[in-house]
């Protein structure tokens, strides 16, 4: 037992000095704890959720960046409504001399938000807005999406019309530089996304107000020449001239030009918060002039409403879930009303499974499913070795009496078209020899009065040589008044229907010749004057001078 407990203790011993010569494993380092690839990424994302580029904001709000600070921003707003300011826009053509208050509350039933509402009491802005509504729509993306960067652009462009001398104190609006001083971030309303940091260009802020606040005078210029040396020649500003009714007599070249004021009291109740970079409203003004929407005290913070917004899409995918989620009252009974409730869906896949137990094939889930499944199918019956015609199990033989039939038809319809064209060819023929013969008879008809043209054409000058071939003892030399008198040969070959007409006296003297010689014979012998000559007259017909 001594020994048992001896070579026990030995063994530990030795066991233990084992495990002290023996090195322990070196345990791998901590990594030093790096920053997660997701880390940087809030700069990175910021830049990849920019819809507009710096080049691209300030050519949008250039015609607009000098409008006084709570009329840019109602604007602003507006502009989100795309819609809405297309419809206040006809409205405004409509009604031309209604503006300021008594106008927004002439449209307070109208289904439009409320800044667009407000609008209402500026006509000459809406004329320009009109004039490019996908100007309109781009402007309120661009707010939507990149507010803090549309607000830089904004003051970008105000320094540039201030160093180009178009942009100071007049008596219709208040020009005033303030340091640009940060603010802390408000904190963000439940349900809605972090409002945008505030803006960072610059070390100034520059705010253009009314001088007198219940009178708003809108400034027109010409962006292309108001901000001094456009930088981007790639993205020109637009220009929308001022209709001549707003601003009368006012020549717009380089400055700005300010028309007739609009005396307003609540129509603006929005105002750009600088160094909050939000929209602040006035409360009691929204009331005032909303009476049928009346909202607390404590929604001092503009948020856009997309049910205003209509069937106009969001232009960014950060709007989109946003804003496009939204959906009006009742909308979570919609699908059950359609058959897409629970219930519906299980039924319609025990109806899938018992098909594919039964060897149908599941219909097509898309379009493409759909071209992919005829493509293969229209492969593989042209790879069968009946080709298309054959069926599985038929080689080709089950549509031979379906071509036979087919071929007959054919046959058929090809004699009857060949019956069809023998007829219309005959009938053709018939009508050509028709044609021939009507032809025929107008040709012979036509020789026939040629030929008695000619005869009488002929006979006529036989006559005509004739006359001048008898002897000149035989013709009475007529005198010249009855040279005159008698007409030519061709004359009167061509006018002997017309020459008793001329000359009826001797039309007479020869109608009559012959007369008295026959009366004569006529008479009884002893009646007759023996030895009597009788006096003829003249086959000329002049044998006495006419009186």
């Amino acid at each position: 037992m001594r020994m048992l407990r001896l070579c026990c203790a030995v063994s530990i011993l030795l066991a233990s000095a084992c495990s002290r010569d023996t090195p322990e494993p070196a345990t791998p380092a901590k990594p030093p704890a790096t920053v997660p690839a997701t880390a940087p990424a809030p700069a990175a994302q910021a830049a990849a959720q920019k819809v507009f580029g710096q080049e691209e904001l300030d050519q949008m709000v250039a015609p607009i960046a000098l409008y006084p600070d709570p009329l840019l921003t109602q604007v602003l707003m507006a502009a989100t409504y795309p819609g809405n300011v297309a419809d206040a826009v006809t409205w405004a053509k409509a009604h031309p001399d209604s503006k300021g208050d008594a106008a927004v509350k002439l449209v307070a039933d109208q289904p439009w938000d409320p800044s667009v509402q407000s609008l209402v009491a500026f006509p000459q802005v809406l004329d320009t807005l009109g004039q490019d509504p996908g100007w309109v729509q781009r402007l309120g993306d661009a707010f939507l999406a990149q507010p803090g960067d549309v607000m830089d652009a904004v003051q970008r462009l105000r320094r540039a019309a201030q160093a180009a001398g178009n942009l100071q104190s007049t008596p219709q609006q208040t020009v005033t530089v303030a340091p640009a001083q940060a603010a802390p971030a408000p904190a963000p309303v439940e349900g809605s996304a972090a409002p945008p940091p505030p803006p960072a260009g610059g070390d100034t802020i520059i705010e253009i107000a009314p001088t007198n606040p219940e009178v708003v005078y809108v400034p027109s210029y010409n962006p292309t020449t108001v901000y001094g040396s456009w930088p981007y020649p790639s993205y020109p500003p637009p220009y929308y001239p001022p209709s001549p009714a707003w601003y009368p007599g006012s020549a717009i070249v380089a400055g700005l030009a300010f028309g007739t004021g609009v005396a307003v009291a609540d129509a603006l109740w929005g105002d750009w918060d600088w160094h909050g970079g939000d929209v602040d409203i006035d409360v009691n003004r929204y009331n005032n002039i909303n009476t049928n929407r009346q909202i607390s005290s404590d929604r001092n913070v503009w948020r856009h409403d997309s049910n205003f917004r209509g069937g106009t899409p969001y232009r960014d995918s950060r709007s989109r879930e946003q804003f496009g989620q939204q959906r009006m009252p009742g909308a979570e009974n919609r699908q059950a009303f359609r058959g897409n409730d629970a219930a519906h869906e299980a039924n319609r896949e025990r109806a899938r499974q018992e098909m594919q137990r039964r060897g149908f094939e599941a219909p097509a889930a898309s379009n493409r499913q759909a071209q992919d499944r005829a493509r293969e199918a229209g492969r593989e019956a042209r790879e069968r070795p009946g080709g298309l015609d054959s069926r599985p199990g038929q080689g080709g033989a089950g549509t031979q009496a379906q071509r036979d039939r087919a071929r007959d038809v054919a046959q058929n319809r090809t004699q009857g078209q060949a019956g069809q064209r023998d007829r219309a060819r005959e009938t053709a023929a018939a009508r050509t020899q028709g044609q021939r013969h009507d032809g025929a008879r107008a040709g012979s008809g036509q020789r026939t009065s040629h030929a008695n043209t000619q005869a009488r054409e002929q006979a006529r000058s036989r006559h005509a040589e004739q006359a001048r071939a008898q002897p000149r003892s035989q013709t009475h030399t007529p005198r010249p008044q009855q040279q005159r008198a008698q007409p030519r040969a061709h004359d009167v070959s061509r006018n002997n229907a017309f020459a008793g007409a001329s000359h009826p006296q001797q039309a007479r003297a020869q109608a009559n010749r012959g007369q008295a010689s026959r009366q004569s014979a006529q008479r009884p012998q002893a009646s007759r004057s023996g030895g009597h000559q009788v006096q003829r007259q003249s086959r000329g017909g002049g044998g006495h001078r006419r009186g």
